[in-house]
């Protein structure tokens, strides 16, 4: 699972903001996918340069992060690259480009939880959900030091 980091829970809400704002969701497009939406959030990247990194080479993203070689000199390695080092790993981005994680499913509710990998809004409910999933490991992680507590005199 993606580290629950502050900056990737941010990310995921920032990208679903922004697929919700935007008319250009296409599922079979690199830049303009699940994990499109995603890199373009994190790398700053355009759509349609994401786009001419994925067809440098073969298949789609779930094909690509199968052949990820960190080291490959290709573009669209080097934006994995990115992603993984912001905080994302790999089997995530598979999940979200097919919106099956069962911890981040878990977190919507059941009548919800058919989701369709090309549907917007359901891409949106998914990324919220998994922020969710990221915000509760992460406030689990937190403790704060206990002190003796003090009486005040009235």
């Amino acid at each position: 699972m993606a580290s629950p980091t502050p900056s990737v829970i941010h990310a995921l809400r920032c990208t679903a903001v922004e697929l919700n704002r935007r008319s250009d969701y296409q599922w079979g497009h690199m830049g303009s996918c699940n994990c499109g939406f995603l890199a373009q959030q994190v790398s700053h990247l355009p759509k349609n340069e994401i786009h001419n990194y994925a067809m440098q080479r073969y298949g789609d993203w779930n094909e690509q992060l199968n052949d990820y070689c960190p080291t490959s000199g290709y573009a669209m390695d080097d934006l994995i690259t990115r992603l993984v080092d912001f905080g994302f790993d790999i089997d995530d981005l598979k999940h979200l480009e097919w919106l099956s994680d069962r911890n981040v499913l878990r977190m919507i509710p059941n009548d919800a939880q058919h989701l369709k990998y090309n549907v917007k809004t359901d891409v949106i409910r998914y990324l919220n959900a998994w922020a969710n999933v990221l915000e509760v490991t992460l406030l689990e992680k937190i403790t704060l030091p206990i002190h003796e507590s003090v009486q005040m005199e009235v």
